[in-house]
């Protein structure tokens, strides 16, 4: 099935695999796809470590983007956990991990109460390092594993 404008959001801090395999869905069953982006402010507003800044996170998902597929695509800075998707009547897919499906759920609530179609939901599963453990910016910034999921000797 192909979808008039599917949505994506994160901070994307550190790209890597599960990161990958998101934006891949999003551009194969799009025509046209919203990268929802954590501006800095809310990016680190529950962190412990600070994100790298907003333009070099953009510049790196453009990329990775780029790489991808020839879809039509924006990146639009987002302050908050539902960005534009609970307004924007041309959306009518969202594709999230398995981490963040009840955000997409919370989306279609509130879509629905402003009586906007409710979104198709796409869950790609967590991608896993080859421990088994799931793959996260977090370990790869402590060196744990790399972008890939390998396990890294240290």
């Amino acid at each position: 099935m192909v979808f008039n404008k599917v949505a994506i959001g994160g901070t994307f801090n550190v790209l890597h695999k599960g990161h990958k395999a998101l934006l891949t869905t999003a551009f194969m069953i799009g025509k046209s796809v919203g990268i929802g982006l954590s501006s800095d402010e809310f990016a680190n507003r529950f962190r412990a470590t600070q994100t790298r800044k907003y333009e070099d996170r953009k510049k790196k998902l453009i990329e990775l983007a780029e790489k991808i597929e020839n879809t039509k695509y924006e990146i639009i800075e987002i302050n908050d956990s539902y960005g534009v998707a609970t307004t924007d009547p041309e959306i009518d897919c969202i594709v999230v991990s398995e981490e963040t499906l009840l955000r997409a759920e919370e989306i279609n609530a509130i879509r629905f109460k402003k009586g906007l179609d409710k979104l198709t939901i796409v869950v790609v599963p967590i991608m896993l390092a080859n421990n088994g453990k799931p793959i996260s910016g977090e370990k790869i910034l402590n060196k744990e594993i790399d972008e890939d999921g390998n396990v890294l000797n240290t």
